[in-house]
């Protein structure tokens, strides 16, 4: 399929800035255009295959790929990779490695399902409570005082199974 210049120009730019309204845009497309069709114009046969060609005629090897870039993402979700920090402790301070916290791991689940246009509508939802429930975890977390104990205690979810245990 033959694109007009403006189409290539699009193209190109959504390469560029991975922003399909912006892109449209900067090729020339009215704002109301572009705010109306843009994400239509990156899902058009046509610039899709021109953006595949593009992005294989600039692969490198220093480049990631996209199978690359999920795996990544998934292994933050997972816990696998790790970051280094700098801990402050009595006698001096300490490296030490961690996980992700849980607005890091959600925003990298929220980046692998944009990757997915079909997604489940009850893994958004899923996604949704967990990202409720990392606020109210961070939350408490600014409660605890200079001196490492809790303001107050909050129980934000409990084990069925032990409350019927208590009633029996």
């Amino acid at each position: 399929m033959k694109l007009t210049p403006k189409q290539k120009r699009f193209a190109d730019e959504y390469i560029k800035t991975g922003n399909a309204t912006q892109s449209a845009i900067t090729a020339g497309y009215s704002k109301e255009y572009a705010k109306a069709r843009s994400s239509k114009m990156s899902e058009n046969v046509g610039i899709k295959s021109y953006i595949e060609k593009r992005m294989e005629q600039i692969a490198s090897p220093n480049i990631l790929t996209a199978e690359q870039i999920l795996e990544r993402l998934t292994g933050i979700v997972i816990g696998e990779i790790t970051e280094t920090v700098v801990v402050a402790t009595p006698i001096g301070v300490e490296k030490t490695e961690k996980t992700a916290d849980f607005k890091t791991q959600i925003s990298a689940m929220r980046d692998i399902m944009k990757r997915y246009p079909n997604n489940d509508k009850l893994i958004e939802q899923q996604i949704r409570k967990l990202s409720a429930e990392a606020d109210i975890a961070e939350a408490n977390a600014r409660e605890v005082t200079d001196n490492g104990t809790a303001n107050e205690i909050r129980v934000i979810g409990f084990d069925r199974r032990a409350e019927e245990d208590e009633r029996s």
